[in-house]
């Protein structure tokens, strides 16, 4: 099953990259869509240099930090919402108006408040981690069935037996789909504030790769930043697998 899926993936992958390949050469002029080969080049001549390895190294460093704080954040809101009917009642309408609202339009605020710096980054990472987490483990918490509370209650466990025993391993799938949204969603944030306020991050190497009218380049460094996108995402995906193991032997 897991080859089958991987076998697919791959794919899938052959397929965009030979549309990609047919685009550039048949479709659109070379000049403004870069074969595969030139943007794979490209993406190897770009990690060779020094201020596009340091732009990366700021990325993932803004990444894990503002991935974690919407970790905790999105864990306590959900949890809260999930658990507490009047907290849902109350809040949830608030958090998916604010989910809802256009991020991009908050931006300049978050500039003007945290500066140009990585404040900024991360707290716009964090706007557009957050909410999937806190929906996620609401929706998933909410699920949990109330029998299987009173049954651990019955059987003398406390509070945190039920929720260790009982709550946080009904809500794991949900959470780690949170997770990979988060992940997703925290890279679009940090990139979008890096490419409207920063001097040395790869936001600013996109800009300046755009207004050069350098597709070659621009594609290439598109290349490296997904390449991270996929790796993180597999690797949560590996977490999940092991975490989440009892639920495959379970009968």
């Amino acid at each position: 099953m897991v080859n089958r899926i991987i076998l697919y993936q791959l794919l899938c992958v052959a397929g965009l990259v030979l549309a990609w390949d047919l685009a550039s050469n048949f479709l659109i002029d070379p000049d403004f869509l870069s074969p595969p080969l030139a943007a794979l080049r490209q993406s190897v001549l770009l990690l060779g240099q020094a201020p596009i390895r340091a732009a990366l190294l700021l990325l993932l460093g803004e990444l894990a930090l503002a991935f974690v704080i919407s970790l905790v954040i999105g864990l306590a809101l959900g949890l809260l919402l999930g658990l507490s009917r009047v907290s849902h009642q109350a809040l949830m309408p608030v958090i998916l108006l604010l989910y809802a609202t256009p991020q991009i339009a908050i931006l300049p605020v978050i500039i003007l408040a945290s500066g140009i710096g990585p404040a900024s980054k991360i707290v716009f990472g964090v706007t557009h981690g957050v909410f999937p987490v806190i929906v996620t483990v609401a929706a998933a918490t909410r699920n949990l069935k109330p029998i299987l509370l009173v049954s651990a209650r019955s059987m003398g466990a406390g509070r945190w037996m039920r929720f260790r025993h009982v709550i946080l391993p009904h809500i794991v799938p949900g959470f780690f789909t949170g997770m990979r949204l988060a992940m997703t969603a925290v890279l679009l944030g940090v990139l979008l504030a890096e490419l409207y306020a920063s001097s040395n991050g790869i936001g600013h190497f996109i800009r300046q790769f755009t207004e050069g009218f350098k597709p070659a380049q621009l594609l290439g460094l598109i290349v490296l930043v997904a390449g991270i996108a996929i790796i993180l995402n597999m690797l949560l995906r590996g977490v999940e697998h092991r975490v989440s193991r009892w639920r495959r032997l379970a009968p």
